[in-house]
């Protein structure tokens, strides 16, 4: 019997990922986080299986399901929204499992930023510009913020940040981002991402506060960082035509000339 913990990704019914959609069709038991989880996910599970909201649930009852289906050798989905590595609230449902013997395993998901770039239509890291992309949050009564994490901490790196669970103190975000990005700098709230409700508001750094619709209560992404309305920025080299590199050898010595010769024999098709 295992448990299988399975991202479901940001909303979409059909961004789960094919392993688990396969896992959650041969389970019989289901537990889903129905506050964030669509429910047209659910047609996957097998006829009859055992389908709990989790939602209401304290973690003590959460893991008593799980303890129910191993005592009856039944796998159990765990279907979590997004992705499992970040504010999954996954970690000490493992930590109980190992406690009590009882095997598991994880599947990511697509995670909220990179639905909520794919919404936007924009590569976050362009080069030149903006090359990490830090994912952050503001204190909340669930989880405090570490001292050192604090949001004008991260804002003082120019990366691009897409900060989570934090659309209710908007004007505090905009406070703290504005020493170190300027009022013009580029930001978007993107409601929903992937939902059929989307909703995405295109703001700066000066206006992001006023920007937030009153729709907007939860499950919102901010993003901030120069790439997101870039237009002049250096392409990469990886494709220039003079880059030598280990696929497309380039001039009279090139580098990995015999990774490439290798790469054509194994796979029988012409180089490009």
């Amino acid at each position: 019997m295992t448990v299988h913990f399975i991202g479901a990704g940001p909303g979409a019914a059909d961004l789960i990922t094919v392993r688990g959609r396969e896992l959650l069709a041969r389970c019989p038991v289901c537990l889903y986080a129905g506050s964030l989880v669509p429910g047209a996910l659910l047609a996957h599970c097998p006829p009859g299986a055992r389908i709990v909201n989790t939602a209401p649930l304290s973690l003590d009852e959460i893991v008593a399901e799980m303890a129910a289906a191993h005592a009856r050798g039944q796998d159990v989905a765990r279907l979590h929204s997004g992705d499992l590595s970040v504010w999954s609230a996954m970690g000490e449902q493992l930590r109980r499992l190992r406690a009590l013997g009882i095997d598991y395993s994880l599947t990511p998901g697509v995670p909220a930023f990179a639905a909520a770039a794919a919404a936007l239509q924009a590569e976050l890291t362009l080069p030149g510009l903006c090359q990490s992309v830090v994912l952050t949050r503001t204190p909340g009564r669930a989880s405090a913020m570490p001292e050192g994490e604090r949001l004008a901490a991260f804002a003082a790196t120019g990366a691009v940040l897409a900060i989570h669970l934090s659309i209710h103190v908007a004007q505090q975000v905009q406070d703290e981002l504005l020493p170190h990005y300027g009022a013009d700098c580029p930001a978007a709230i993107v409601w929903r991402a992937s939902w059929p409700d989307e909703t995405i508001v295109r703001s700066t750094v000066g206006q992001l506060a006023q920007a937030v619709a009153s729709h907007m209560e939860r499950t919102a992404l901010i993003l901030v960082g120069r790439s997101l309305q870039a237009e002049h920025f250096a392409e990469s080299r990886l494709y220039a035509a003079d880059y030598d590199r280990r696929y497309r050898p380039v001039g009279d010595a090139p580098r990995f000339a015999h990774d490439a010769q290798a790469l054509d024999t194994a796979t029988d098709r012409p180089r490009r």
